[in-house]
């Protein structure tokens, strides 16, 4: 794959095979952040555990201090009461059954993250082919099924970026965009890293961080130190 000119700058701007502390790997991706739109800063972690065995499974939901950077839309499933508070905190869209034939048929789409009380589990659940596939199945662990809806849409708003493993037991997470300070994309960073780390399995064995990599949207990936982590 031909890389165009800038990647190619960014690469020789730092020692790809290195491993960077933080701040400094923060540094590094901020710099190499050069597209004429506002980058988004993520992190690819590569855990030592097997995701196919539940008991290392990886999984949960974090706020990080200086928010994500992007206007987050919310679906939020609820009725009675639940549907005025949802309305309340500033969900886009609150629904029920209703709203079934229009993602399953329709293919809408327009949201990013799904909420909803447990007594509407079972009409959600008849989403799970569509919505599955795509990570947005509420689920308690990210705190997405719950009867506050009020305070899941204040924390998702604020912030709250959901983690969990992928196939081949990686994770991969936004911290923020190009236009954070660096102290700001540190702090999110470390933030999300202070969560994972309290989510490792008892049955974890061995090395947990394999690998941990810093990148922008555009840009090469910087290697980041976990040898602090283990």
């Amino acid at each position: 794959m031909k890389r165009g000119k800038k990647y190619q700058d960014a690469v020789k701007a730092y020692t790809k095979s290195q491993q960077y502390e933080v701040a400094e790997a923060v540094s590094i991706v901020k710099k190499n952040a050069v597209a004429k739109f506002d980058e988004t800063i993520e992190t690819h972690i590569r855990l030592g555990v097997d995701g196919r065995h539940a008991d290392q499974q990886v999984r949960g939901a974090v706020v990080l201090p200086h928010g994500t950077g992007k206007t987050v839309r919310v679906l939020v499933f609820a009725k009675g009461d639940k549907v005025n508070e949802a309305q309340a905190a500033g969900a886009d869209y609150v629904g029920g059954d209703e709203l079934i034939p229009r993602i399953q048929n329709e293919g809408w789409l327009d949201f990013d993250v799904v909420v909803a009380t447990p007594d509407m589990m079972g009409v959600v659940g008849r989403l799970g082919k569509v919505l599955g596939p795509k990570g947005l199945m509420p689920n308690p662990k990210a705190g997405t099924v719950t009867m506050n809806v009020a305070a899941a849409i204040a924390d998702i708003k604020a912030g709250k970026v959901e983690y969990r493993l992928d196939k081949a037991n990686i994770i991969h997470c936004a911290v923020g965009k190009a236009s954070f300070t660096e102290e700001q994309l540190a702090e999110n960073f470390q933030t999300l890293l202070n969560a994972i780390t309290k989510a490792k399995p008892a049955t974890a064995k061995g090395q947990y961080y394999k690998s941990i990599t810093l990148t922008s949207t555009m840009g090469p990936g910087v290697k980041v130190s976990a040898a602090k982590l283990q």
